[in-house]
């Protein structure tokens, strides 16, 4: 009877043994404290995820918000650490302003606990902390970040909030500035008052036209011709041919046969196979052979094409017969025509001369006339390619420094 009491009794004291052992009682104490840091993290989490809605001007909504009571604010201050509008007003913005996102308060034995999770998930964050005692506690654990008593008070916080504060720029108020110009001056055909420098000038017209679909202006001819740049690698055999102002890949046309030193090139425009001669063979520069309606025609592979709007109403075309370059120099002859100067004949007498707006020294040098004599190119004299009225005012003109209707210089 004895052996079996002792037996029972044994087995007794084992069981509570092993249902007690410090082994079991540290096993609950490791998941307790693990429960309790996920819930902090969640915090965390929420109050970080609800501050950066704010500063990338949006909103987090989530149900964390009002299970930890999470909310964000704008605060701006003044030079003395008042609370102001966040506006600039008069030209005269805050002197700081802040978004700060705060939290309900945690019990005062999670303060480490949550020291933890900052240290290993927002290291890096140093104005992301526990409030206590008007200061900010990160996870950094290096430094302590001062809250301005102002946004103590007008957020009412207390020990134990999580508070994230970021601080932002607010941007300066556009200044409009206004000018009052001299009256406009009147400008010839071709060209347009600007204002600019302080004063109107005569500037030449130069407006960029916009190019339909595929094309691109051509300053060379003035005109729009295809974008090579946009032209498509087409397969099988076809071709990119220009289709109402688009690239297409079309199949190819029969091939023309051509004789020895041409090769067939496709026609775009017409869409038809031509025999032009082959590039990648050297020849001789060849002279123009004829002019016709401003434009040069030499031989094939020689063709400048020119658009009837490349000179001045004051300018007239003048081709070198052995490169068939073809440039623009002043005409004398067409200051009477109300296209190149509205009044000629007001541009007379001792005090008043023409002269020619040359706008740099390599045009000048076209011009044989006027070889030997120095170009006035100053803010006097207009550089807009038309022939322009000198007036010296009470002065007169400096007949050995003018050549009329070229250069005009007061004396």
């Amino acid at each position: 009877m004895n052996i079996f009491i002792m037996v029972l009794v044994f087995l007794f004291m084992a069981g509570y043994y092993f249902m007690d052992s410090p082994s079991q009682r540290v096993a609950r104490q490791e998941l307790d404290q693990a429960i309790i840091r996920t819930d902090l993290r969640s915090i965390a989490e929420c109050a970080a995820a609800a501050h950066t809605a704010v500063i990338k001007n949006g909103m987090f909504e989530d149900i964390c918000t009002q299970e930890y009571s999470v909310k964000s604010e704008i605060v701006c201050l003044n030079e003395k650490f008042a609370i102001m509008k966040c506006e600039t007003a008069k030209n005269k913005k805050p002197a700081a302003s802040f978004i700060i996102t705060s939290t309900a308060s945690l019990a005062f034995q999670d303060y480490n606990s949550m020291l933890e999770v900052l240290e290993t998930y927002y290291l890096n964050v140093g104005t992301f902390g526990v409030f206590l005692n008007n200061v900010v506690l990160s996870g950094d654990r290096l430094g302590k970040r001062t809250v301005p008593k102002s946004i103590v008070d007008s957020l009412k916080l207390v020990n134990g909030q999580m508070v994230y504060m970021t601080q932002y720029e607010i941007p300066n108020a556009e200044v409009e500035y206004l000018t009052t110009p001299e009256n406009a001056i009147n400008c010839p055909a071709g060209t347009v008052a600007v204002y600019r420098f302080g004063r109107w000038q005569c500037a030449m017209l130069n407006e960029k036209p916009s190019c339909p679909g595929d094309k691109i202006w051509d300053y060379d001819i003035l005109e729009c011709v295809p974008d090579n740049s946009r032209r498509p690698l087409c397969g099988g055999g076809q071709t990119a041919v220009m289709v109402d102002d688009l690239w297409e890949c079309i199949d190819p046309f029969l091939e023309k046969n051509c004789p020895a030193g041409m090769i067939a090139t496709l026609n775009y425009s017409s869409l038809e196979w031509e025999c032009l001669e082959d590039p990648s063979v050297a020849k001789p520069t060849k002279k123009c052979v004829s002019t016709q309606r401003g434009a040069v025609y030499g031989e094939l592979g020689s063709t400048l094409r020119i658009s009837s709007g490349y000179c001045t109403d004051c300018e007239e075309m003048v081709t070198d017969m052995d490169t068939c370059s073809t440039t623009c120099v002043p005409a004398p002859g067409k200051i009477n025509d109300p296209k190149c100067y509205p009044s000629a004949s007001e541009c007379s007498g001792t005090s008043r001369a023409f002269y020619f707006g040359f706008p740099n020294l390599s045009y000048a040098s076209r011009v044989s006339n006027i070889s030997g004599y120095a170009i006035p190119l100053d803010k006097s004299h207009s550089q807009n390619r038309k022939f322009n009225c000198l007036d010296c005012g009470a002065g007169r003109i400096d007949t050995d420094k003018s050549k009329p209707p070229f250069i005009a210089v007061c004396e």
